[in-house]
């Protein structure tokens, strides 16, 4: 056993709010210390529908606090992370008779224009979809549409960005760790932390502690913390597919279905579609969470319904799935429950303080956790004020309209890199590409090639920079190039990775 000192915070869950609150932390001065059993965004993080959004259905459950702190969110990560979010324009069709009438529509799209100080993003539209070139893949019945402004994000990569940051900002971070038991004292909580991969146990202390475990939330409560028979959560899963390309351009599609819930279809890694999300309780163990027959035809026939091309399941090449841990609000159905986030601080007075965090978004996790500092604060003693608005996440050190401007730059340091690589490892690293690719003068010097434009040298930096440790760590979370190698190609980046020294891990 291994026994470190003592740190003001401990944040168990890799997900995004519990590296957005490292970070945040760390970054006021406050000593941070993380656990994740797994990989970072390897739960509810990287399961999402990639979308940096004000949540306009939700408009329709007056959740107008929430909508309006995810729109006034847009920007600031935009700003923050400008290579891996970047600005979306969604196509509304409608059909007279349809789910909602033209006025609700045109009412919710000026609330969404006008409620969160909307400054680059541009505003709503109407479309003739008989002339514009949105309307051809729909069928002939979808003549009207609106058309508004969301934006797009890598939610895998902005997880594990966090982490890195909160890392170079002096947080201690343990991935591939498990907390299995967390002892509250007078003073503070004496945690352990077993190594997932040499069964090491390691024992910290902490002030306060922080119970960002997304989906296990209650699990940690019950098991680690004691709190038996603790339930706080309600688990919705939410499957997405992913089928060849079915439409050209760079805009995304809003869809209204009968039974009053949406989907969406998103230009997903040039050459796909993504279409998703369901909504559907759940009750297995999340890590276990696979999308369903059931969800597969919903998704398929939802879509079918406005494209003209049927959606058929022959055409998905891949599909994932993962449980949002949502507040249990009581709400009836799955797709109604709140996605606001509740923090929650336990512990009387001389006791070390535990606070649980449930619900929330990719969205507003900033602001989640600025609150959540905030009431650390509150507990512990405050260190530094709000700073991370204005902040960059690593390699987001450009202007948001700068992306092409930056993919310039790194061809004419590297010119060598053909468009399509340079542009997304611009998209992936944003001005740490320079540092990823270091003195290479030709393709040669990035060492071995595994497929597609993956090659050693980003291999190693992930594995040293942002804790990769499989092929399935940078094939599907720190990079989409999963839809892009080959089974052996696959399995020759996972011998490879597992032949290199564990100090490489980061």
């Amino acid at each position: 056993m291994v026994v470190q000192g003592l740190y003001d915070i401990f944040v168990i869950g890799g997900g995004i709010n519990g590296c957005g609150i490292a970070r945040d932390a760390a970054g006021r001065g406050y000593s941070v210390a993380l656990a994740e059993m797994n990989d970072f965004a390897s739960g509810t993080s990287s399961g999402s529908t990639k979308l940096i959004h004000g949540g306009l259905r939700y408009l329709e459950y007056y959740e107008f606090r929430l909508v309006r702190e995810a729109l006034m969110e847009r920007e600031v990560l935009w700003a923050m992370a400008p290579h891996i979010i970047w600005p979306l324009r969604f196509v509304l069709p409608f059909q007279k008779g349809g789910i909602r009438p033209a006025w609700l529509i045109r009412l919710g799209l000026f609330i969404y224009d006008h409620l969160g100080g909307r400054k680059l993003l541009p505003a709503t539209a109407t479309l003739d979809l008989r002339r514009d070139p949105a309307g051809r893949p729909l069928k002939p019945l979808f003549g009207k549409a609106f058309e508004y402004s969301d934006g797009w994000v890598d939610d895998a990569r902005m997880v594990v960005l966090n982490a890195r940051d909160a890392a170079d900002r002096g947080a201690r971070i343990f991935n591939r760790s498990r907390v299995v038991s967390a002892r509250r004292t007078a003073e503070c909580w004496s945690i352990d932390i077993q190594d997932r991969e040499s069964g090491t146990v390691t024992t910290v202390r902490a002030r306060m502690l922080v119970n960002a475990a997304g989906p296990w939330v209650d699990k940690v409560l019950s098991e680690a913390v004691g709190n038996k028979g603790a339930h706080n959560v309600r688990l919705v899963q939410g499957s997405h597919i992913v089928v060849r390309k079915k439409f050209d351009g760079t805009r995304a599609y809003f869809f209204q279905n009968p039974d009053n819930r949406i989907i969406f279809a998103i230009p997903y890694e040039r050459d796909f579609t993504l279409i998703g999300t369901t909504d559907r309780d759940y009750t297995g163990d999340p890590r276990d969470v696979r999308i369903t027959p059931e969800e597969i035809n919903y998704l398929c026939s939802a879509a079918s319904e406005y494209f003209a091309e049927p959606i058929r399941s022959d055409d998905i090449v891949w599909s994932y799935s993962a449980v949002r841990p949502l507040y249990d609000d009581g709400a009836s159905k799955a797709q109604e429950a709140t996605r606001d986030y509740v923090l929650k601080v336990e512990g009387n007075t001389g006791e070390a303080p535990l606070l649980n965090v449930f619900g929330g978004k990719l969205t507003t996790y900033r602001r989640l956790a600025e609150h959540a500092v905030e009431k650390i604060g509150e507990k512990i003693g405050v260190k530094g004020t709000r700073w991370t608005a204005r902040s960059n996440l690593p390699g987001g050190d450009f202007a948001p309209t700068d992306y092409a401007a930056e993919v310039r730059r790194l061809k004419e340091h590297y010119p060598f890199l053909n468009e399509r690589h340079a542009e997304r490892l611009v998209r992936s690293y944003g001005t740490r590409a320079h540092d990823l690719l270091g003195s290479a003068t030709t393709i040669a010097d990035l060492g071995r090639h595994f497929g597609h434009d993956l090659y050693e040298c980003e291999v190693r930096w992930l594995m040293i920079q942002e804790w990769a440790r499989t092929s399935e760590d940078v094939l599907w979370r720190r990079t989409k190039l999963g839809l892009r190698l080959s089974q052996e190609e696959a399995k020759n980046l996972e011998e490879y990775m597992a032949a290199v020294p564990a100090k490489l891990a980061g």
